[in-house]
């Protein structure tokens, strides 16, 4: 365990297969959602559905778009299906990596051996940062490989930037969830946190989005920091630099809570 990165590489190989499934996963999800947006958009479904919902709604899930490539790909895969699934995956990787491996005594004998606890969060984090970024990776190729044949007509810039927002997004409730079991030491705890503030940015966003009366909620939101400015319309965001930083900055914060913290098997 003294190698450079040696709990960086431990955990990249140990969660090689479930990473694997997970890009399976949201690759499937892409290839159900996007491919018929062509057939959807000309045969008037897209226009039926936004009548039969109510206004309110429509405007919640941002369905208000959902007519162009770019409007219905952010309101089906990048500002739903895909972001719940990214937040569940990376959600998951934040609160094994110290509150689940405290848990189950792991921690504690890698400590044991020698391991730096600033060192092991560090690298837990920068395993979370490459495990969603191979998602996010792979998503984009798919969406730009079916681009064309769907005609969603997306910019690739505006494809790589919506891959950055959704990454983004789920690093902070992976992040969290490391911070969270970093304190406490519970992977519940982290679990609970790690979505719950994926859940809660998405209720302000779709609260702040019914009125201009609430549209102030949506400042609290990270998910309408990342989505406020379209990104798959190539319309870069200080939100989404917002988005990462806070992101990093909670991974930070996990490793001098793990550093301050002892440590129980």
């Amino acid at each position: 365990m003294r190698s450079p990165l040696a709990v960086f590489r431990r955990t990249m190989r140990e969660s090689l297969l479930p990473l694997i499934g997970w890009i399976v996963g949201i690759v499937g999800a892409i290839l159900i959602y996007l491919p018929i947006y062509e057939s959807m958009a000309g045969d008037g479904q897209i226009q039926a559905m936004m009548d039969s919902l109510p206004p309110e709604m429509v405007a919640a899930l941002g369905y208000d778009q959902i007519g162009s490539g770019a409007g219905y790909t952010q309101a089906t895969f990048f500002g739903l299906v895909g972001f719940a699934l990214f937040v569940i995956a990376a959600t998951g990787w934040g609160a094994g990596a110290i509150g689940g491996a405290e848990e189950s005594g792991r921690l504690e004998l890698d400590l044991a051996h020698g391991v730096g606890r600033v060192g092991y969060a560090l690298e837990q984090g920068l395993a979370i940062v490459v495990r969603v970024l191979a998602l996010g990776v792979a998503a984009g190729l798919v969406i730009l490989a079916i681009n064309e044949p769907s005609r969603l007509e997306l910019p690739a810039a505006g494809v790589v930037l919506a891959v950055l927002a959704l990454s983004g997004l789920a690093l902070l409730s992976g992040t969290l969830a490391l911070l969270v079991g970093a304190l406490t030491g519970r992977r519940i705890w982290a679990v609970g946190l790690g979505a719950g503030v994926a859940v809660a940015g998405y209720a302000l966003n779709a609260v702040g989005r019914q009125s201009d009366d609430a549209a102030w909620m949506r400042t609290l939101s990270p998910y309408a920091w990342a989505y406020r400015d379209p990104p798959l319309e190539g319309e870069a965001s200080a939100g989404i630099l917002l988005v990462w930083a806070v992101a990093l900055g909670l991974a930070a914060a996990a490793a001098w809570a793990l550093h301050r913290r002892d440590v129980t098997g």
